[in-house]
């Protein structure tokens, strides 16, 4: 019986998991640095990175909220945050593959579009999910914004 438990354990070791060596945890100093929490986890998976972000608010490198009461400027803000995330990494915005959002007010969608549509290929841009939320972690934030990323290695 004690073969075939370390013969399982094995199996389970090597089939495919992501190690600890294989996944980075990054804060680029280009945004906040968090309390509790990585800006982004790196992922090796041979030939490319998948780029993994928490969700973005409209906070600069230095924890300040841009755009009070201001939807356009907390969605900019987030896009360039997004933007020095996925950099920091080696990569650019045409390697963003998912986003999520999540908006008190749907109806400001189309505000949405416009500034995403600065910042990724529309042509091809990237699968997405838009989620109405009651509230957010504060009342002033309006906006919040994830985003996964494919980065090709060179």
């Amino acid at each position: 019986m004690k073969k075939h438990f370390y013969f399982i354990l094995l199996l389970i070791s090597s089939a495919g998991f992501a190690q600890t060596s294989d996944i980075t945890f990054i804060n680029p100093s280009s945004v906040i640095t968090p309390k509790g929490y990585s800006q982004a986890v790196t992922v090796d998976m041979g030939k490319s990175t998948m780029l993994i972000l928490s969700g973005q608010v409209a906070f600069d490198k230095d924890g300040h909220l841009v755009g009070k009461d201001d939807i356009t400027a907390q969605i900019q803000q987030i896009f360039t945050n997004i933007k020095n995330i996925v950099e920091a990494a080696g990569g650019n915005m045409n390697d963003v593959v998912k986003l999520n959002y999540y908006m008190t007010d749907v109806s400001q969608v189309q505000v949405l579009r416009t500034i995403r549509g600065k910042f990724v290929n529309t042509a091809h841009p990237p699968a997405s999910t838009l989620v109405q939320v009651s509230k957010l972690f504060r009342d002033d934030i309006l906006v919040e914004i994830e985003a996964t990323a494919v980065i090709p290695k060179k």
